[in-house]
């Protein structure tokens, strides 16, 4: 029993330790961040090499604070295993009052060790408790993080500021399913266009912000994602045009993606229209 007790007061204090651990981490972490997001706010230019290495320390913090989970996830199991050891004591003790021939001295002290038996295992329960806690908190914590530094990472690419990652974002309950694919294109009325009728058109601030909007007002929303090519000219321009559209359409998803929209949110679809001059990636919410 002394040798439990002192077990769950070590572990205790790892878990303390491991605590502080994770905040300085999650400091140093965020004030890195901030460090691009200030310089992104003035304005830089496009990749500067100062942020991305900024960016890379910021993984590297990251993943430091994804190290203490993994503590935290061993000392959690060193605790399950204390908590088994504690109830097999327990059990014992009672147990053990059924035996014949003890003197009244050794009920007393079974009952001493029964209580010992029972703070102990309150301890533990407190303990497990509070690890189960902790380690789904920094779990959510580092999938919202990932999620921004991925959206972040675009930003210093691009030498915009954007906002926080889709992904990470708190929206209330949706109150209805989204609609089916196509629902949105039905409307003819479409959220974003972006036009390709130059290489690498620098649409991707105005989507964030557009989809942002979007998923302010409508938290379940789906989109359609159009690739369009013009219908004029020959069968084989049609073609080339088509899946020039279709490139241009997929290098919009990923830019979705990479804010932390989930992919199965978005339907990916193409067609021709006689209205468009030049390919272009309709984006439109259902």
């Amino acid at each position: 029993m002394t040798r439990l007790q002192a077990s769950v007061a070590d572990e205790n204090k790892q878990l303390q330790e491991l605590r502080a651990q994770s905040v300085t981490t999650a400091s140093n972490y965020h004030n890195t961040v901030a460090a691009i997001q200030a310089k992104l706010q003035v304005g830089t230019t496009k990749g500067n090499p100062i942020l991305v290495a900024q960016w890379n320390q910021a993984q590297a913090q990251l993943e430091a604070v994804n190290t203490d989970l993994g503590h935290m996830n061993s000392l959690a199991n060193e605790v399950a295993s204390n908590a088994a050891l504690s109830s097999y004591l327990l059990e014992a003790s009672r147990a053990a009052f059924g035996i014949s021939g003890a003197v009244d001295e050794d009920h007393r002290q079974l009952s001493i060790l029964e209580d010992e038996t029972n703070r102990t295992t309150v301890l533990i329960d407190r303990l497990l408790t509070e690890l189960t806690e902790d380690i789904s908190r920094q779990t959510n914590y580092l999938g919202a993080e990932r999620s921004n530094l991925n959206t972040l990472a675009l930003a210093v690419n691009n030498g915009e500021l954007y906002g926080e990652s889709f992904a990470a974002r708190n929206y209330a309950p949706a109150m209805a399913p989204p609609l089916p694919p196509g629902s949105g294109i039905a409307t003819g009325r479409p959220l974003v266009v972006i036009r390709f009728d130059r290489d690498n058109p620098d649409y991707e601030q105005a989507l964030f912000a557009a989809v942002s909007a979007a998923l302010d007002r409508r938290p379940n929303a789906g989109f359609d994602l159009v690739a369009v090519a013009p219908s004029a000219g020959t069968a084989a321009q049609v073609s080339l045009n088509s899946s020039a559209a279709r490139r241009s359409a997929d290098k919009v998803l990923r830019s979705l993606t990479s804010m932390g929209l989930s992919p199965d949110r978005v339907s990916l679809s193409t067609m021709t229209s006689p209205n468009a001059q030049t390919n272009e990636v309709q984006l439109y919410v259902r």
